[in-house]
């Protein structure tokens, strides 16, 4: 008896010298950053590889996880799902790296969702989406639509009317969005008096800008992403369609994308996300001058830029909590894993793998940051799949 129990305490010490070598070498444990550098998303995703890089650089500095340094393996994903497919395989069976951080669009989500499922990696994705899914192999670091769409539609149709129209890019977020959107419409009494598809990397509005000024919607709810929203909303100026005229709720646009686009274009423009540069916390105060002084003093931070600096510090967390760097023990490890972010305090929930997050509601202001003009009393349960939404029913069926 006593030989057995000696045998099977080998056998799980042995596993964890193993789980803690794996993926691990001279020192280093191997990590993947995988974001498009190039292409129509490089303006968004640079800046959260770069959030990523930092907090990288504060644990090694600290001692690093498990008593091995971060080191990061840098893949472009060059704004095309299938280059993201390929490079996922690369990073996760070529370079065997412990975990990646990645992927901004849906669209390549879901490109390299099969690859970490079939590999058995784990992906930390860092921005707001449509929900409709909760993969193991995927740890959601953005909102969910119940903490970042929902409330801010209903935010517009008590505060601006009910007749709205709809503008986004084709694929994936716009669509699903657009679908929950208009199911909620249902439950608010809302009208849609437009909707409206256009490419990634789409730049000319004329079209769309003629009908929004034929309906005269109360407000415009912005899908975009990329650099489509620089010409949209420069394009949307020069139409004479300021925010006093037409307000344009904004679901992709953080400080990093203001910058690009123009303060000149977008002051008095609303957007909804769970953290901007302005948040007050004492945590967040740290992560602005820390990320300033990395990479320069007219450099902003932004929800997915904060998502991203999650993201490595929760995996490092969870890591260390299960002393091994194995996926499956790192992901048992992360349920109900708290972190004192920059936005405040972000638990990830046990069953489905995405953030407990608030919801802010914010207006770009004239010096291109962004002020909180609404919150939720706290954080917000992840809802993925609207199960708590009676009018929801029926949408996760026509999620793909």
């Amino acid at each position: 008896m006593k030989k057995c129990i000696f045998f099977s305490g080998l056998l799980l010490f042995l596993a964890v010298l193993a789980g803690c070598g794996k993926n691990s070498d001279d020192g280093f444990v191997k990590v993947g950053l995988l974001h498009s550098l190039s292409g129509t998303m490089a303006m968004s995703e640079t800046p959260v590889r770069d959030s990523e890089l930092l907090a990288i650089k504060e644990i090694n500095e600290a001692g690093g996880v498990l008593g091995k340094k971060i080191k990061p393996i840098e893949e472009d994903g060059a704004s095309d799902p299938g280059t993201f497919a390929e490079k996922a395989q690369k990073l996760l069976v070529d370079d065997k790296v412990a975990t990646v951080f990645g992927c901004w669009t849906s669209a390549s989500r879901k490109s390299v969702k099969t690859v970490f499922e079939e590999n058995y990696g784990l992906l930390w994705y860092p921005v707001q989406y449509e929900g409709m899914e909760a993969s193991p192999n995927i740890m959601y670091m953005g909102a969910s639509p119940n903490q970042q769409v929902v409330p801010a539609v209903e935010y517009c149709a008590k505060t601006f009317g009910k007749r709205m129209y709809l503008i986004g890019s084709d694929y994936i977020f716009p669509r699903t969005a657009n679908r929950i959107i208009l199911a909620e419409f249902g439950e608010l009494d809302a009208e849609c008096v437009g909707e409206t598809y256009v490419p990634l990397g789409h730049i000319y509005f004329g079209d769309v800008i003629k009908e929004i000024l034929e309906e005269k919607p109360d407000v415009i709810i912005n899908t975009l992403n990329g650099d489509s929203n620089i010409y949209f909303f420069r394009q949307l100026m020069e139409a004479g369609i300021t925010s006093d005229r037409i307000p344009v709720m904004s679901f992709s646009i953080s400080e990093e994308e203001v910058n690009a686009i123009g303060v000149e274009n977008l002051e008095g423009q609303l957007v909804s996300w769970n953290y901007y540069e302005t948040t007050d916390t004492s945590a967040n105060e740290k992560f602005v001058a820390e990320y300033k002084s990395e990479y320069g003093s007219d450099r902003v931070t932004g929800d997915p830029i904060e998502a991203g600096y999650i993201a490595v510090y929760m995996w490092a967390k969870a890591c260390e909590k299960a002393g091994t760097f194995d996926v499956e023990s790192v992901r048992m490890a992360s349920k109900g894993l708290s972190f004192t972010a920059p936005e405040g305090t972000v638990t990830i929930d046990g069953t489905n793998q995405h953030l407990y997050k608030q919801v802010r509601i914010g207006k770009i202001n004239g010096s291109g940051l962004i002020d909180e003009i609404w919150s939720t009393e706290g954080a917000i349960k992840p809802d993925p799949y609207l199960s708590t939404y009676e009018w929801a029913r029926g949408l996760y069926g026509n999620a793909e």
